[in-house]
């Protein structure tokens, strides 16, 4: 008989950590509330909160960097989907949680200066927004909507080279937010490097 509840239980306990997680991301499922994110340093010298932009209709979280290749070659996409959706309401908010120097504040608005960046840019030195949001990969999307929950989460399209590309995730989420429809691909693989997550150093046994 204990057996049997022992068992129970952990389908129990499975089941509920697979509800709580969406298909690819340990943290976050759809349709679940977006994290906020408060006073996070932005390379325009301004602290910003999610709160901030309540009158945008959709959110577009990105977690990238300055150092990781595929991060840089989706700079310019980035910047094209912010052109793109810039006068119906949506804000594109883009975060950097590593901590190597290559990805510091001053690198980070040097970047953002020579490339011409058109959305908001901010540090999270602290990373937990990153946790926050189970992101791990750099870039990473999450779209909001206008209720500030999770519509959309993973790679900005379908593939890593632009020439290539068929479907535009994110983008496709967005047009179809905006049109009070509900997006039919909630959640792909996010592709890129590794977002570098410090981990607590061990003590040395005595």
């Amino acid at each position: 008989m204990f057996r049997r509840f022992l068992i129970a239980t952990i389908v129990l306990l499975a089941n509920a950590s697979f509800l709580q997680a969406g298909k690819y991301n340990p943290v976050l499922s759809i349709g679940d509330k977006a994290p906020a994110w408060k006073d996070l340093p932005g390379i325009d010298g301004k602290r910003h909160s999610l709160s901030e932009l309540e009158d945008a209709d959709a959110v577009v979280l990105v977690f990238t960097c300055n150092s990781c290749p595929y991060a840089i070659d989706y700079e310019e996409r980035i910047i094209a989907l912010t052109k793109n959706f810039a006068s119906r309401k949506v804000s594109v908010v883009a975060v950097n949680v590593n901590k190597i120097p290559e990805d510091n504040f001053e690198a980070m608005q040097k970047r953002a200066k020579a490339q011409g960046f058109n959305f908001t840019y901010l540090f999270d030195e602290t990373q937990q927004i990153a946790k926050d949001y189970g992101a791990t990969y750099t870039p990473e999307f999450f779209v909001l909507d206008r209720q500030r929950k999770i519509a959309y989460m993973g790679a900005l399209d379908d593939s890593p080279d632009e020439k290539n590309v068929q479907v535009r995730h994110v983008a496709t989420t967005l047009t179809a937010l905006l049109a009070n429809k509900q997006p039919k691909l909630t959640e792909t693989i996010a592709i890129g490097c590794r977002i570098r997550i410090e981990r607590p150093r061990r003590r040395k046994l005595k």
